[in-house]
């Protein structure tokens, strides 16, 4: 079926040295995609210098970069790990002068800098100069922080739909979307230091799943299926979901287990049964 949709067209830019989480932003923008396209008639399209550049002479390899995707970008999410990135003639990195153009520019940018510990081989002046960097943005703005894929993958989410409705491109739907109730989960984690009964220290990762009811109705009767072995989800029987509510709820995964989990959400409202199936891996 053809269908006509909005293109948006998101940034991922960073330096090199965080290839795992550039590939959870990528990943978080498909799987938008496949919950909300066909429903929102907006499509999410990622751009990456990796496949999104065409090879060009005659000028800064960064302006090039700048010129056919970041002009061409209405969001975007820069991600730092240990390194600054690669000096240019005009700025300290290459993803630095990403950020500054885009910001220039008038468009979202949104910063996150990754809380994980850094490699034994970090690059001290990198690292010292990422430092810099982001004092410098503390003062100019807000960025966040994530430890792990999956919490990335939650800020992301959350970063599109604040964009998308400053941008008034769901407004059509809004009508037909606010007799209902509209559901969408998406996954979480942290890690916490914990001490022992022999007072020795440990890290502890606890994961969770975040139910929002972005619908103008409230979800009755809401039921979640653990659709994988090795996931454990557990939701009240039969509870409520207020519209505009936000809940959060403890997940424990164990070993042997999918690497792409999924769960089905069934709710009620005035329109009737609804289900819908996220992944939350």
């Amino acid at each position: 079926m053809v269908q006509p949709v909005t293109a948006v067209f998101v940034m991922i830019a960073s330096p090199s040295d965080i290839a795992e989480a550039r590939q959870a932003v990528y990943t978080a923008l498909a799987r938008w995609n496949e919950t909300n396209t066909t429903t929102r008639n907006v499509a999410l399209i990622p751009l990456r210098w990796e496949t999104g550049t065409v090879p060009m002479l005659g000028g800064d390899p960064q302006a090039i970069i700048n010129k056919q995707l970041v002009d061409k970008a209405d969001i975007v999410i820069a991600l730092f790990g240990s390194r600054v990135g690669k000096a240019t003639p005009e700025t300290i990195s290459g993803t630095v002068s990403e950020i500054e153009t885009a910001e220039a520019d008038g468009k979202a940018v949104h910063l996150y800098f990754s809380s994980a510990p850094h490699p034994n081989n970090v690059d001290l002046d990198q690292l010292k100069a990422l430092q810099d960097f982001k004092a410098e943005i503390e003062k100019r703005g807000l960025y966040g922080s994530f430890n792990s894929p999956e919490e990335l993958t939650a800020h992301v989410w959350q970063a599109i739909e604040h964009d998308l409705g400053l941008l008034a491109l769901t407004a059509p739907q809004a009508t037909a979307q606010s007799r209902g109730a509209r559901l969408l989960a998406q996954p979480g984690s942290e890690r916490t230091s914990e001490t022992d009964n022999k007072g020795r220290m440990k890290t502890k990762t606890h994961h969770w799943v975040e139910i929002v009811n972005q619908g103008g109705e409230d979800a009755t009767e809401v039921q979640v299926t653990n659709n994988d072995e090795g996931v454990w989800l557990r939701v009240p029987e039969n509870t409520v979901i207020h519209a505009g509510q936000s809940r959060r709820f403890p997940v424990m995964y164990s070993f042997g287990g999918s690497e792409d989990p999924t769960i089905t959400i069934a709710w009620n409202d005035s329109e009737g049964q609804h289900e819908n199936t996220f992944h939350i891996g």
